[in-house]
């Protein structure tokens, strides 16, 4: 006997009469689009007895969705522009990134809801201003770009570095520079300040021109470029079908299902996840695979045979990690080749990566670390590790530390070489003297 439902409903409890109510199966409705509360009639389908669920029904629901209609409101197309000109960016005469139309700042949230478009926008332009800080180290800093491993083969993945003219052949002083972790390239300490604020604060121009003025050479290590990514070639699987005894019209038949569950399977993948263009694999650089391998190659193959008497670093965050391992490497070297280290707001331990008492000795009176803090410029902040001396780069902002730093860096360098030349140390580094480091 067919019941009909509509009369079982009372005003005050609409629904809940329908859930003891027996309806026959073709009467449930269900529209994978979605439907009005007046088409479904799924709430009485309790009684049923329960359906099993496999590949095939749920594959059966994925082909009724109407793909095409949620790619409309999915993002648009990760196509960005490959120059600045196509961003309509420029920088203007204060090395500020400007819109070239509206004079405004860089805008972020080009779209409004879509900030995974929004950020890989932002990326792509952050490619294109690595290359023209590249264009800037050689055409306005006149340095050279030289390619590592030096004996790399023609089909090897390869890196670089960039060095003044003088760079090996300076007998004086020869300034190196390190920048941190994450997206930054060679002549970069912060894409985010280049980007919002200006190329002075961002970039490591500043640092060069000052060094090349003053009678440095100058080394410009690289040490995020770590590999180079390929598009990752695909697995052709041969179809179990091909070998087997079934009649060509079956298999034919079951083939042409497949393709379309995998064609469904894909489109959705592309809804569900736009960003995964293509599956790529990375080949790294031999003897260049990590920042820290990096920083020991440049130093064996360049700083080590250069004819300076006086070596600089200039290291910030990650960079001073890097450096702190150079020299746990290469202590006897560094030692007698390196004259005084600045550290901007390093991330180095000298706990966890096992420095001796004898490295920590040389970084008492070498090295000075100029750490984000509100206090004014080379004021003198207190440490828990008993490495180097810490002083404020006047500014709480980890990324602005090196710029701020800037003019300390230098009287920092010029007094230790005085300092060697009349076997005293710097003024800056007699503060550690007052300073009792505990060791352990």
């Amino acid at each position: 006997m067919r019941i009909d439902v509509s009369v079982s409903c009372r005003p005050r409890k609409c629904n809940s009469n329908l859930v003891g109510a027996r309806i026959p199966r073709e009467k449930v409705i269900t529209n994978a689009r979605g439907s009005s509360t007046g088409e479904l009639e799924g709430h009485a389908s309790s009684r049923l007895p329960p359906q099993p669920c496999s590949w095939g029904q749920s594959s059966d629901l994925l082909s009724r969705i109407d793909l095409d209609e949620l790619m409309k409101k999915d993002e648009p197309p990760l196509d960005f522009p490959d120059t600045l000109e196509g961003f309509e960016y420029a920088f203007n005469e204060k090395g500020q990134l400007r819109h070239i139309k509206t004079g405004e700042p860089f805008v972020f949230n080009y779209r409004e809801d879509l900030h995974r478009w929004n950020q890989k926008r932002y990326e792509a332009l952050g490619e294109i201003i690595t290359k023209y800080v590249y264009e800037l180290l050689e055409k306005d800093c006149n340095l050279k770009k030289i390619s590592i491993p030096v004996d790399a083969t023609e089909s090897e993945p390869k890196s670089f570095i960039f060095m003044s003219e003088d760079a090996l052949t300076n007998p004086q002083k020869l300034m190196v520079l390190i920048h941190g972790s994450g997206v930054v390239r060679a002549g970069q300490w912060a894409r985010r300040l280049i980007i919002n604020e200006d190329l002075d604060s961002g970039t490591q121009i500043p640092f060069i021109k000052r060094a090349v003025d003053e009678g440095y050479g100058v080394i410009v290590l690289n040490p995020n470029e770590n590999y180079i990514e390929v598009e990752k070639p695909k697995i052709h699987v041969q179809s179990s079908s091909d070998s087997s005894d079934e009649p060509a019209e079956k298999r034919e038949r079951k083939d042409k299902v497949s393709k379309e569950t995998k064609k469904r399977r894909d489109f959705y993948e592309k809804y569900r996840n736009p960003q995964r263009e293509k599956e790529m694999m990375q080949l790294y650089i031999r003897e260049n695979g990590s920042p820290e391998e990096h920083a020991i190659y440049v130093w064996d193959h360049f700083i080590a045979q250069s004819a300076a008497e006086n070596v600089f670093f200039v290291a910030h965050s990650y960079g001073g990690l890097a450096f702190v391992e150079l020299m746990i490497q290469r202590e006897a070297d560094v030692k007698s080749k390196v004259t005084a280290v600045a550290l901007t707001d390093s991330v180095h331990n000298v706990w966890h990566q096992e420095a001796g008492k004898t490295i920590r000795e040389w970084m008492r009176e070498n090295c000075c670390n100029w750490v984000s803090s509100s206090e004014p410029l080379d004021t003198s902040v207190e440490s828990m590790l008993p490495d180097c001396p810490r002083v404020s780069a006047g500014t709480d902002r980890h990324e602005l530390t090196s710029w701020k730093s800037f003019p300390s860096i230098f009287k920092f360098f010029t007094e230790a070489s005085e300092a060697k030349t009349s076997s005293l140390k710097p003024a800056l580094t007699r503060r550690s003297h007052r300073i009792k480091h505990e060791e352990l």
